[in-house]
Order: C-alpha cells, then sequence, then structure tokens
C-alpha cells in the first residue's frame, strides 16, 4: 500500500515538470535500415549547444507521411549514442510519387538510408529535398521485439 502511494505521488510529481509529461518509452518510433526501433522520449535539446556536426546521426522526417528514417542505432560504427539532428525533408512533387520512385524492396515505406538517400540524390519529379535542421537532441534507439 505504502509502495503504491509514493508511485502515485512520484507520477503527480513528474506530470508538473515541463517536458517530462511527454517522456516515456514509446511505441514504434523510426527505422533504422528496415527495423523499426522505438525510443525514450526526454525533455533534451541540444540545439545552439555548440557540439560538432559529427558528434550527432540524422534522423530524417517525413513530416508525417510515414515513420522517420534514422541514419545509425547501437552496434553501428560511428554510432554517437542517441545524439540526433532532425532534419525535414520535402518533395519535389509529393511523398506518393517519391514513394513509388524509391521504395527499392517494394515495402510501401522508404526505410532504408539507401532508400533515403536515393530519394534526396533525385533532382527531379519523385526526388526529396533536405529542408534543414529542425530539431537536436538526446534519445536512445531501442529494436523492437521481434515475434517468433
Amino acid at each position: 500500500m505504502r509502495r503504491s502511494i509514493l508511485t502515485a505521488v512520484v507520477a503527480a510529481a513528474f506530470a508538473l515538470i515541463p517536458g517530462v509529461a511527454h517522456a516515456g518509452v514509446g511505441g514504434p518510433a523510426f527505422y533504422v535500415n528496415g527495423t523499426l526501433y522505438r525510443t525514450v522520449g526526454t525533455p533534451t535539446d541540444l540545439s545552439n549547444t555548440g557540439a560538432p556536426e559529427s558528434s550527432f546521426d540524422t534522423i530524417y522526417d517525413f513530416g508525417g507521411a510515414q515513420m522517420n528514417v534514422a541514419t545509425a542505432a547501437p552496434g553501428d560504427a560511428g554510432y554517437n549514442g542517441g545524439r540526433w539532428r532532425v532534419h525535414a525533408l520535402a518533395w519535389n512533387t509529393d511523398y506518393a510519387t517519391t514513394l513509388a520512385a524509391h521504395d527499392a524492396d517494394h515495402d510501401g515505406a522508404l526505410d532504408t538510408n539507401a532508400e533515403v538517400w536515393a530519394a534526396l540524390d533525385d533532382t527531379g519529379v519523385g526526388g526529396a529535398t533536405d529542408a534543414g535542421i529542425v530539431k537536436s537532441f538526446e534519445c536512445p534507439a531501442i529494436p523492437l521485439a521481434r515475434s517468433a
């Protein structure tokens, strides 16, 4: 009983701290080379810290058209431990045209670095443009459990 009351008090206190209400382990959050990862939301903001670009990995933000794509995960060479720069994507025409042109494995999503980079290299109708950094933050990349 005492433990339940303490848990409720701690939870209520955290709810009052700005940013913590959005923190916590979530469901599928982004792809890394075709694999879905989840994360733990953190209230960090690493914008304007002066940290070198090389200390961040990239997450491409699809603006809600599909799950985002990160360029690295734990175990990858050069992984920066969950420090991210989020780059917004803009479509040269629209998302559906870009997906049709660059979904190399035909799984209904641009879910690998190769597919995203092919769209960014395509300056034509089916391509995408990097609209720049919209956020810099820290959060872990946690692979989703695979079903047997």
